[in-house]
């Protein structure tokens, strides 16, 4: 099951835990990718960070290469963020632009698809109910966010 990837629900999904998503194009070309979620250490004066990561091996659960830092602008547009361990290459690349359509900066042009797995993007869980697959966000993890 996949679900189409838009608007405010697409931004709630990404900022979420730990989604998990795939944008292809018309050609065939695909990126999955995962941002994830780190909570600061207890005293911590630093907000939750969010790492983008992309599927770089077989297992679509573990095997994820760190690209950068997902930060909220001053303009509440997301946009990643080189570190000293990123690699700024075509991965990089494809995830700061799905970040600008899931901000409204830019429009997903015809016939590329931007989703999610059918699982939450906090928990992982299984999504059932239908405005729960539309969103991303299982019933019980929306009401945490």
């Amino acid at each position: 099951m996949t679900t189409t990837l838009n608007g405010a629900a697409g931004r709630t999904f990404l900022l979420a835990g730990k989604a998990i998503f795939t944008i292809s194009n018309p050609s065939g070309d695909r990126y999955t990718f995962m941002v994830q979620r780190v909570e600061p250490k207890p005293g911590s004066p630093y907000p939750a960070t969010y790492f983008g990561k992309v599927l770089t091996g077989r297992d679509n659960t573990s095997d994820y290469t760190y690209l950068g830092i997902v930060i909220t602008r001053p303009d509440d547009a997301l946009a990643l963020k080189a570190t000293a361990k990123s690699q700024v290459a075509k991965p990089f690349k494809v995830l700061e632009f799905v970040l600008r359509v899931l901000s409204g900066l830019q429009e997903l042009p015809e016939g590329y698809t931007l989703q999610h797995e059918g699982r939450c993007g906090r928990c992982g869980r299984t999504l059932t109910v239908p405005s729960s697959i539309e969103s991303g966000i299982g019933p019980e993890c929306a009401t945490r966010l």
